[in-house]
């Protein structure tokens, strides 16, 4: 079913289908009784689905990326399809409208997307007046990030301020400096700066009655060396984890015509694509640090193998975003009756 309606959506732009349909999800599942046919449908409850991670308990490690749900305005009705946990942003200090559009790319052939929104949202205070509405128990996360006009030299305080802001109403953060869509903001991947920020969050972080989790969401495109900076980094700062990945700046071995490639220009690619190298740096940081942090997996899974492949490559949870574009909520359930087949 959701197929057909998938072939309606792929005949709008790929921005005008989003909005499309969290207007349809909104309206259908707030109809009497549609949430409870949804949550039988899709739902799979299994206590051994459950994972004990960062002192919290996730019902299932299949959880929706950052970047679908930017504004918080969903959460509670994307939890009925059956994810673990939904992770909303990126969230600025201040709104802002992202990039020129178009901005929003499907390459239908590669089972990809490239977008290079620029961090479009309506700003911590208005996520924060949604979250504050929250009416189910959904696990979720704030993913933060900088304004574009903000210099990398004051990053740092955009974070304190979504970091302040979100505290109360998320229950893990991600921080963001892997977006290639802000200009420069990967640059506070590097060590130094990267240090200064994650340390100031943990000092905000340790002065709480209880600390929330912090997760660090690093690039597809780090080499080994900028890799093992991470390792590093996550221990020298005693964060709780690590997000792997966020989206390529890498065109190799797409089926899509170069041309079109180059029409659409700049932006991260998302999808299956993605999968292979997503993998390798999963691996990577679990053997090489030992396992000594968990990590959640996300780029490329189009299937319930390509999400077992993350597991068993060190995940502890994984993600899903252009798959769940393309194969619709099933996918999360087939993700789950998978995991409890190993």
């Amino acid at each position: 079913m959701y197929k057909i309606f998938r072939s309606f959506l792929f005949l709008l732009n790929p921005e005008s289908a989003h909005f499309f349909s969290f207007k349809a999800i909104k309206l259908i599942l707030n109809l009497p009784a549609k949430n409870w046919i949804v949550r039988k449908i899709f739902n799979i409850r299994d206590s051994r689905l459950e994972r004990n991670l960062f002192g919290l308990k996730f019902p299932n490690p299949v959880g929706l990326a950052a970047g679908f749900d930017k504004d918080a305005t969903l959460f509670d009705e994307l939890g009925s399809f059956g994810f673990g946990f939904v992770e909303i942003g990126t969230v600025t200090p201040l709104p802002q409208i992202g990039n020129p559009k178009p901005r929003l790319f499907r390459l239908k052939k590669d089972h990809a997307i490239i977008n290079r929104m620029g961090f479009n949202n309506s700003g911590i205070e208005a996520v924060v007046a949604r979250l504050k509405r929250k009416k189910t128990n959904i696990i979720i996360g704030g993913n933060i990030g900088k304004n574009k006009l903000t210099s990398n030299a004051d990053a740092v305080n955009d974070y304190e301020i979504c970091f302040e802001k979100l505290f109360p109403h998320v229950d893990y953060f991600a921080v963001n400096v892997s977006s290639p869509n802000t200009p420069g903001l990967r640059e506070l991947q590097q060590k130094d700066p990267l240090i200064r920020i994650l340390k100031r969050i943990q000092a905000i972080n340790s002065s709480k009655f209880k600390r929330k989790p912090i997760l660090l969401k690093i690039a597809p495109d780090l080499t080994v060396e900028q890799l093992d900076d991470i390792i590093e980094i996550v221990a020298l700062t005693k964060i709780d984890g690590v997000i792997a990945t966020n989206t390529t700046i890498e065109r190799g071995g797409l089926t899509t015509n170069v041309n079109r490639l180059e029409d659409i220009g700049n932006g991260g690619l998302s999808g299956a694509p993605l999968n292979d190298r997503s993998n390798y740096i999963i691996n990577y940081l679990y053997e090489k640090s030992n396992k000594s942090f968990p990590i959640i997996g996300v780029g490329g899974i189009s299937s319930p193998k390509d999400a077992i492949d993350k597991i068993k490559a060190g995940a502890s949870l994984v993600q899903i975003y252009t798959g769940f574009i393309y194969e619709g909520p099933s996918l999360i359930k087939a993700i789950n009756k998978e995991i409890l087949d190993l």
